[in-house]
Protein backbone atom coordinates (compact mmCIF):
# COMPACT_ATOMS: atom_id res chain seq x y z
CA UNK A 1 0.00 0.00 0.00
CA UNK A 2 1.40 3.47 -0.98
CA UNK A 3 1.81 6.08 1.81
CA UNK A 4 -1.10 8.27 0.51
CA UNK A 5 -3.40 5.37 0.56
CA UNK A 6 -2.35 4.41 3.91
CA UNK A 7 -2.91 8.61 4.99
CA UNK A 8 -6.44 8.24 3.34
CA UNK A 9 -7.95 5.13 4.91
CA UNK A 10 -6.31 6.44 8.65
CA UNK A 11 -8.22 9.59 8.00
CA UNK A 12 -11.20 7.61 7.51
CA UNK A 13 -10.65 5.74 9.66
CA UNK A 14 -10.19 8.50 12.40
CA UNK A 15 -14.32 10.70 11.15
CA UNK A 16 -15.40 7.00 11.50
CA UNK A 17 -14.64 7.06 14.88
CA UNK A 18 -15.45 10.61 15.73
CA UNK A 19 -18.25 10.12 14.06
CA UNK A 20 -19.37 7.06 15.83
CA UNK A 21 -18.55 8.90 19.45
CA UNK A 22 -20.67 11.84 18.41
CA UNK A 23 -23.69 9.28 17.89
CA UNK A 24 -22.91 7.49 20.80
CA UNK A 25 -23.50 10.37 23.47
CA UNK A 26 -24.85 7.44 26.08
CA UNK A 27 -21.41 7.23 26.28
CA UNK A 28 -19.54 9.22 29.10
CA UNK A 29 -16.18 10.01 28.84
CA UNK A 30 -14.90 8.78 32.14
CA UNK A 31 -16.46 5.43 31.13
CA UNK A 32 -13.68 5.79 27.86
CA UNK A 33 -11.02 6.63 30.16
CA UNK A 34 -11.75 3.74 32.50
CA UNK A 35 -12.04 0.91 29.97
CA UNK A 36 -9.36 2.40 27.43
CA UNK A 37 -7.27 4.86 29.06
CA UNK A 38 -8.63 7.70 26.67
CA UNK A 39 -11.56 9.74 25.55
CA UNK A 40 -13.09 12.34 23.45
CA UNK A 41 -10.97 15.18 24.77
CA UNK A 42 -8.10 13.08 24.34
CA UNK A 43 -8.92 13.15 20.58
CA UNK A 44 -9.47 16.24 20.19
CA UNK A 45 -6.38 17.21 22.01
CA UNK A 46 -4.26 14.85 19.75
CA UNK A 47 -6.04 16.64 17.20
CA UNK A 48 -4.97 19.80 18.08
CA UNK A 49 -1.13 18.67 18.67
CA UNK A 50 -1.15 17.16 15.01
CA UNK A 51 -2.13 21.03 13.85
CA UNK A 52 0.16 22.79 16.62
CA UNK A 53 2.96 20.30 14.86
CA UNK A 54 2.00 21.63 11.38
CA UNK A 55 2.26 25.48 12.35
CA UNK A 56 -1.40 25.37 12.14
CA UNK A 57 -2.46 27.55 14.95
CA UNK A 58 -5.82 25.49 17.17
CA UNK A 59 -7.14 26.45 20.60
CA UNK A 60 -7.85 23.65 22.83
CA UNK A 61 -11.40 24.83 22.40
CA UNK A 62 -11.22 24.75 18.84
CA UNK A 63 -10.22 21.55 18.52
CA UNK A 64 -12.98 20.25 21.64
CA UNK A 65 -15.41 21.80 18.54
CA UNK A 66 -14.04 20.38 15.88
CA UNK A 67 -14.26 16.96 17.47
CA UNK A 68 -17.53 17.32 19.41
CA UNK A 69 -18.99 18.94 16.81
CA UNK A 70 -20.14 21.69 18.93
CA UNK A 71 -18.88 24.24 21.69
CA UNK A 72 -17.84 21.46 24.24
CA UNK A 73 -19.96 23.55 26.92
CA UNK A 74 -23.11 22.79 24.59
CA UNK A 75 -22.26 19.16 24.27
CA UNK A 76 -21.59 19.03 28.44
CA UNK A 77 -24.44 20.67 28.59
CA UNK A 78 -26.68 18.29 26.52
CA UNK A 79 -24.86 15.13 27.02
CA UNK A 80 -22.28 14.69 30.02
CA UNK A 81 -24.10 13.38 33.26
CA UNK A 82 -22.04 13.58 36.78
CA UNK A 83 -20.17 10.35 37.20
CA UNK A 84 -21.34 8.61 39.80
CA UNK A 85 -19.13 6.92 42.72
CA UNK A 86 -18.46 3.91 41.23
CA UNK A 87 -17.46 5.76 37.96
CA UNK A 88 -15.07 7.59 39.84
CA UNK A 89 -13.64 4.85 41.76
CA UNK A 90 -12.81 3.08 38.99
CA UNK A 91 -11.66 5.71 36.99
CA UNK A 92 -8.89 5.68 40.72
CA UNK A 93 -7.89 2.11 40.10
CA UNK A 94 -7.35 2.44 36.31
CA UNK A 95 -5.21 5.27 36.52
CA UNK A 96 -3.59 3.91 39.46
CA UNK A 97 -2.40 0.91 36.83
CA UNK A 98 -1.61 3.42 34.17
CA UNK A 99 1.52 5.13 36.33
Amino acid sequence: MDAQTQLELEAAAFRRLRDHLAARTDVQNIDMMNLTGFCRNCLSRWYQEAANERDIEMSKEDARSTFYGMPFSEWRDQFQSDASDAQKAAFEVSHKQAT
